[in-house]
């Protein structure tokens, strides 16, 4: 299949790739589908040109390594006088209420969430927050360890950072990259309880989540709408 693009302001098309090579240590189903690359990575920088007055969530803290962390953040965001804080503040500029601190809380929990729905099947709780695309891999993924009587043990013990790594708008289509850092437990385990692969042992993993949303759109959900491993 082909990359996504964005056409005709008709919302953001994000194609899935075939699942690609991965790193040997990802081998269960979650880490194969989270492990796929499925969606548009970084983006070219816009033409230069004036960030205009600074948005809420960029000012207020001290720069730390080039990355501006406001007063009580829990995770950095990017410096807006960097490349990667122009291109956010465009997307600042045509939204409002889009507040970089505030939309990595927001895509953290996201995170768990759909970690969590997809090791345990639940398929209604992943139907909100997946693009259609990711949705379906994410079912066919479920329904082939459903027919293989096997299931998921996942436990996410910490997530130790979650940092914005690239933006993109074209249009009224946003699209952020978040480069999630956890520690997490996976197994996948057959009808009697005995571990199939995966260990109990906790695991430092890296995701790069492509989250989307249709500024002005009157849902206000940024939908998963790629992923791959870091």
């Amino acid at each position: 299949m082909q990359t996504s693009v964005f056409q005709n302001g008709s919302g953001l098309q994000i194609g899935l790739v075939v699942f690609g090579a991965v790193a040997v240590f990802l081998v269960l189903r979650l880490r194969s589908v989270l492990g796929k690359r499925v969606g548009f990575e970084r983006p070219p920088a816009p033409p230069g040109g004036s960030l205009g007055p600074f948005a809420p969530g960029f000012a207020g803290g001290p720069v730390i390594e080039g990355q501006a962390l406001p007063a009580g953040a829990a995770r950095p965001v990017p410096d807006p006088r960097s490349a990667l804080g122009e291109r956010l503040m465009r997307i600042v500029n045509a939204d409002p209420n889009f507040d970089p601190p505030k939309f990595l809380e927001t895509a953290e929990q996201s995170f768990r969430k759909i970690v969590t729905a997809f090791a345990g099947g639940d398929r209604g709780a992943l139907k909100g927050l997946l693009s259609d695309g990711v949705y379906q891999t994410f079912d066919s993924a479920i329904s082939a360890r459903e027919a293989a009587n096997e299931r998921h043990r996942t436990e996410i013990k910490a997530i130790l950072s979650a940092v914005i790594e690239d933006a993109e708008l074209m249009g009224n289509n946003a699209a952020v990259i978040v480069r999630f850092t956890s520690d997490q437990i996976n197994t996948v385990l057959d009808a009697a309880g005995n571990s199939v692969t995966g260990t109990e042992a906790v695991t430092e993993l890296v995701d790069l989540w492509t989250f989307e949303h249709v500024l002005g759109s009157k849902d206000p959900i940024w939908r998963l709408a790629a992923a791959r491993s870091g």
